[in-house]
């Protein structure tokens, strides 16, 4: 799989979040072995879970609405430069993100 065939939600997360899924994976889902691997409590991990979640469905969210849309189209039209309609598309999520 080449990069722009990645889903948005996971170029969105970052070292710290794509290692905590690697473990959850390697540890077939246990919240309490991973609590184990990182030295922290159960309800901790859960709170680190939770906020992951929070993450994605937000992208999610973001990635359908018409807006990041519109950017999208002006850089399959070259209008724009990918790396431009990179840039606008993340001011626009951390913006959004600020009003949620």
């Amino acid at each position: 799989m080449r990069m722009k065939e990645l889903p948005a939600w996971i170029l969105a997360l970052d070292e710290e979040d794509l290692q905590f899924i690697k473990n959850f994976i390697l540890h077939s889902g246990s919240l309490k072995k991973i609590a184990a691997v990182y030295g922290v409590s159960y309800p901790t991990v859960r709170v680190k879970l939770d906020k992951l979640i929070q993450k994605v469905e937000m992208n999610d969210s973001l990635e359908n609405e018409e807006f990041i849309s519109f950017i999208k189209q002006l850089s399959i039209d070259d209008r724009i430069d990918i790396e431009e309609a990179k840039l606008i598309i993340d001011k626009y999520k951390q913006e959004k993100g600020k009003e949620g």
